[in-house]
């Protein structure tokens, strides 16, 4: 990297899911974003996500990713917690109704490839030291490989530098929390005997644990054991992992030829604030959950998705008043409420206490009988079914997401691949925003009459039910400078 400054770039620290996303999202629309990140360039295979969701597949189908990463796993329509309650993801009113099992590497090396393609300029073994900010732009000190420091000017920083974010701890922001669970171990093993379905869970007793598969022969265990809660560096063994996989699962399915073992722990954060001044907290740096329920890169990546468009129209100078705010206000809500679920989904499922045991049971049962509790717990888990606030008055829609609508000659992610708002609308418009090029208007595939302005993350930003130009004109024109 280079002392360049420049009003029109974007650094975006951490190359994760979530700086991948944002930076390769940043790159599409033009903006000059370069990619820092600490670890030397490569894709590492002891990734702890294995659960891609059907609004994070919404979303890279949006970036034409969805059916590639697809072919590299297995999918599954059904989920059982606590042995009662079952989710039928099936039921998702989504192109995509069910969780794809596939190694977070697999999502990492496609957007890699994408936010190469589009330009980005990556910087790796480059660690953040200093961070200083003005009204203006944002000084980064960059310490590179050689030790040699070199300050970089941006318009905007983000960190998506995960839980030990070096970024949000230069802004000066806490990181507040509990630890969930104080010892976890992971293991990549071999099996002689190959489980049923693609992913296993359960548990029982004191013990839990969950095997998922690369699809290579390899296999990822996850576990704990409530009696054996040590630091994250005392020993692990394969016999260890064993032990518990047996009490957990009834069987160890033959381990062997353990390629990785580990231990960690989990906790609980959120930091109080996305934005301070021009520098964005994302994905972990930003937030980090249990593991129950795989919302945590999932999470980042709708992060990622809300972010990228809101700083593309700053750069360009095209967004309105209180646009790059609302990121912090849409996406702070949804970071504290994935905290709750899969807060929730852990505390019970290690009650030792028997109220809490009848409360677990109390939880399965009435979810299994209330339609509509459990259309909730689709909705959270997936991610579909999180909206975002609406100004008083606005149509019903507002704030919503839009699934994938047909369109005349194509459906709706297709067209949000350019990065663009999207007008769907029965009539036509040709008025701003489409020759400035940031707009593409379409037509209903059918006779829907409604007029919804879709913003680039796929929410609606505006509708109307009728709409003449002039309304449409005072819509788009609240979207944008430009």
């Amino acid at each position: 990297m280079n002392g360049t400054a420049t009003h029109r770039t974007v650094i975006v620290v951490g190359s994760g899911p979530t700086g991948l996303l944002l930076a390769g999202d940043l790159a599409t629309t033009g903006v000059s974003v370069a990619l820092v990140e600490k670890r030397p360039r490569k894709i590492s295979n002891l990734s702890r996500a294995f659960g891609v969701h059907a609004r994070t597949l919404e979303q890279l189908d949006a970036r034409g990713l969805a059916g590639e990463l697809l072919a590299t796993g297995d999918t599954i329509t059904g989920l059982r917690l606590f042995r009662r309650l079952s989710l039928d993801l099936s039921t998702l009113p989504s192109r995509f109704p069910f969780l794809l099992i596939t190694p977070q590497y697999e999502v990492e090396r496609l957007l890699e490839r994408r936010a190469r393609e589009a330009g980005v300029e990556f910087a790796y073994e480059s660690e953040v030291v200093g961070l200083r900010q003005d009204d203006e732009g944002v000084d980064l000190d960059v310490r590179g490989a050689n030790g040699a420091v070199v300050t970089r000017r941006a318009a905007y920083v983000v960190g998506a530098d995960g839980h030990r974010s070096a970024v949000r701890e230069a802004i000066g922001l806490d990181f507040p929390g509990v630890s969930v669970i104080k010892s976890l171990i992971l293991a990549d093993v071999r099996l002689a005997e190959k489980p049923e379905g693609v992913l296993t869970v359960n548990g029982r007793g004191d013990a839990f644990a969950m095997i998922a598969s690369f699809g290579d022969g390899w296999y990822r265990v996850m576990g704990w054991n409530r009696r054996n809660e040590v630091s994250d560096d005392a020993p692990l063994d394969l016999d260890e992992v064993k032990e518990i996989t047996r009490r957990a699962l009834g069987t160890d399915y033959g381990m062997h030829d353990a390629r990785w073992l580990s231990r960690f722990h989990s906790d609980e954060r959120q930091a109080p604030h996305y934005r301070v001044g021009r520098v964005f907290l994302a994905g972990d740096a930003a937030h980090i959950h249990s593991p129950a329920g795989g919302q945590g890169m999932n999470t980042g990546l709708q992060d990622a998705a809300n972010l990228s468009w809101k700083l593309a129209a700053a750069v360009q100078g095209r967004a309105p008043q209180g646009l790059l705010d609302s990121y912090e206000a849409e996406r702070h809500p949804v970071g504290r409420a994935v905290l709750r679920s899969s807060g929730g989904l852990v505390r019970l499922a290690r009650a030792r206490n028997p109220l809490l045991r009848a409360a677990r049971a109390l939880v399965s049962a009435f979810a299994d009988m209330a339609p509509p509790v459990r259309r909730k717990a689709l909705g959270q888990i997936s991610g579909i079914g999180y909206s975002y606030p609406a100004p008083r008055g606005a149509h019903r829609l507002t704030g919503t997401r839009v699934p994938d609508v047909a369109l005349e000659g194509g459906r709706l992610y297709e067209a949000l691949r350019g990065g663009r708002f999207v007008l769907i609308t029965p009539g036509t418009y040709e008025g701003p925003g489409v020759r400035e090029g940031w707009l593409s208007v379409k037509r209903w595939a059918g006779d829907r009459r409604t007029t919804v302005l879709v913003r680039p993350d796929g929410y609606v930003a505006w509708a109307a039910e009728s709409a003449e130009t002039a309304r449409i004109e005072e819509a788009v024109a609240r979207w944008s400078l430009g």
